[in-house]
């Protein structure tokens, strides 16, 4: 992307700092809103685009740029919502939310690596568990925008309803539905504290191939959903039910590479488990508990989602 920093006048942009300023809480939006931080970034850098062609006339003439940078955001991301869910139709297997990898272990993802960005860097909060990132998914695309934009950044129905082109009464039944999906979906309650010793305990039984302790580690209805997008090897339907769970993953204990290690790490804020081979991460695992068991497991191997994961 190129920016117009020294107009046709020859004087710098006095609003260039304040435009470019908004980048994080747009990669914040649109991360949410999408699942995928590459389509966020994307999303992102045509909002930028639209915003750099117009003249410093049309520029000057915008009242606010931070919500109008919102706003086109916003559309972008509808738009790209409505062609994902018929690109997902075709997609090999299960579809999971593209993991984040706590601070320490944050890589860019670009070719040649290089240092991080810290607008890059989405604040890691509730609203990004995969656990609220899954439920997300259920929502039509309409429903999810109206949702975050008014429940998770506090916009309001009439600014909600210039993006979603709908009433802002319509807004409010929008967000009304994706909070009833929410509520639903019963997201996990459970402390980090509680839930990291939890995730621990699981890698213990695990690697020690301990049936007995994976089922009672496991909620009896846990489904465990692997994402390999066509590009890694896994299980391509939901494992549903705690002890078909430990079984599977026991002999995935006894199938695992000599060199393959596993180790804990956070993945969307929560507790969560990596597994590196040769030192290059090729499995994430994320975990929801409720009542210090685990009700559901994500596994990411699709390489594609993986580019963030420091090596090593």
């Amino acid at each position: 992307m190129t920016t117009r920093s020294e107009p046709e006048n020859g004087r710098p942009d006095p609003g260039l700092d304040a435009v470019m300023s908004e980048r994080r809480h747009l990669i914040n939006l649109a991360y949410r809103l999408l699942g995928s931080l590459t389509e966020a970034e994307d999303a992102v850098q045509e909002t930028y685009t639209r915003w750099y062609v117009m003249s410093r006339q049309e520029q000057d003439a915008i009242e606010s740029p931070g919500a109008w940078l919102t706003t086109v955001a916003g559309r972008v991301c509808l738009n790209v919502l409505g062609s994902a869910r018929v690109r997902r139709e075709t997609y090999v297997g299960e579809w999971l939310p593209e993991p984040l990898p706590g601070r320490s272990e944050w890589i860019s993802g670009r070719p040649g690596g290089g240092s991080v960005d810290p607008a890059d860097r989405v604040t890691l909060d509730e609203s990004v568990s995969l656990a609220f990132l899954v439920v997300l998914e259920s929502m039509t695309p309409a429903e999810r925008v109206a949702f975050i934009l008014h429940d998770v950044f506090c916009h309001s129905f009439a600014e909600v309803a210039e993006i979603v082109g709908r009433t802002p009464a319509a807004c409010r039944q929008l967000a009304s539905s994706g909070r009833r999906r929410v509520r639903a979906a019963r997201p996990s309650t459970t402390a980090a504290g509680s839930c990291a010793g939890v995730v621990s305990a699981f890698k213990e039984a695990w690697e020690a191939k301990d049936i007995e302790a994976l089922i009672g580690l496991l909620d009896p209805d846990a489904t465990a959903i692997a994402d390999g997008g066509g590009l890694a090897r896994t299980f391509l339907h939901p494992i549903e039910g705690g002890e078909r769970i430990a079984h599977a993953w026991a002999e995935l204990a006894r199938r695992r590479p000599a060199d393959m290690t596993l180790l804990e790490r956070t993945v969307n804020g929560r507790p969560g488990l990596v597994a590196q081979q040769d030192g290059v991460t090729v499995t994430v695992f994320g975990f929801e508990v409720a009542d210090d068991r685990i009700r559901h497991i994500w596994v990411v191997r699709n390489p594609e989602k993986l580019r963030r994961w420091a090596t090593g």
